[in-house]
């Protein structure tokens, strides 16, 4: 350890130790080099000699949070939490789903007329359900989906990336059907938020460029859960990829450029563009 200004250093026992311990850190906002292992075995990371006494209360923190119980172990999504702001995102679906019948027309995806020029449909629809089952379907899944995406990536952050995800999927699902069809719900926004976690693999590569296998295997388990939730012959499915697809692709770059920081404008956004989307559709429909 040093404390003039060049760097500090902590001790791993192992690769996944010292790689687990990394993420953490760059989870604050410390960048940590590993340093391969010694003859005896252990790894060093490299701090910043200023963060260095963060770094390990923030190792500390994290070893004790994942000692509590025998069937826990260190991973790098335990700076993940599960944010409420799901619930208010789930409640607004429900309330708009009581106007249903009265946004209805104006506000679900008709292929269309989106062709014509009514791009907002791809966003309002995304608010909009076909029936109560539909509803209860799309707020519990995604409720759970987004309530981690939200403490990932934070509650502006989250909404208008899934936001934004969902739209695309409805635009990717009428660019490969080619023919006329109406469609609506947000399921292809739950699957943007399945995305989005999916994509928070790629900050592996930030901790080490040895790192491709654990970020492919975060990529295979996030495909898997779409295949699992996002694949029903009664669904959607091509909005469902379309919104996986560009939740991965939008989650890589929000965990890569920590597009969190800017959460306030990220929800000034996502209220803009819900804003504008819905009195377009209601003054032009």
């Amino acid at each position: 350890m040093t404390s003039n200004g060049v760097a500090g250093h902590v001790v791993a026992r192992s690769e996944r130790q010292a790689m687990d311990w990394a993420l953490v850190l760059a989870s604050q906002g410390i960048e940590a080099v590993i340093e391969p292992a010694s003859p005896s075995g252990a790894w060093t990371l490299h701090v910043p000699a200023g963060d260095l006494e963060r770094a390990r209360e923030s190792i500390r923190l994290f070893r004790r949070e994942n000692r509590r119980f025998a069937w826990r172990r260190e991973l790098p999504s335990a700076g993940v939490v599960f944010h409420h702001g799901a619930i208010l995102w789930a409640a607004a679906l429900i309330l708009v789903h009581v106007f249903r019948d009265s946004l209805l027309s104006a506000g679900r995806f008709d292929s269309e007329v989106v062709r014509a020029g009514a791009w907002w449909r791809a966003f309002t629809a995304t608010s909009l359900h076909s029936d109560v089952a539909h509803l209860a379907a799309n707020t519990l899944t995604g409720g759970v989906a987004m309530g981690f995406a939200m403490g990932r990536f934070g509650p502006g952050t989250t909404l208008a990336l899934t936001l934004a995800a969902g739209a695309a999927g409805n635009a990717f699902a009428m660019a490969a059907r080619g023919t006329p069809y109406l469609g609506l719900g947000a399921s292809g926004v739950v699957m943007g938020a399945v995305g989005l976690l999916t994509g928070h693999a790629v900050t592996w590569w930030k901790v080490s460029r040895h790192a491709s296998r654990r970020v492919l295997g975060g990529l295979a388990a996030g495909s898997f859960l779409f295949l699992v939730v996002g694949v029903d012959p009664a669904a959607d499915v091509l909005a469902h990829f379309g919104g996986f697809l560009g939740g991965t692709v939008l989650g890589a770059l929000a965990s890569w450029w920590r597009w969190e920081r800017g959460d306030r404008a990220w929800m000034a956004a996502f209220v803009a563009t819900t804003a504008a989307a819905w009195t377009l559709a209601m003054l032009l429909p």
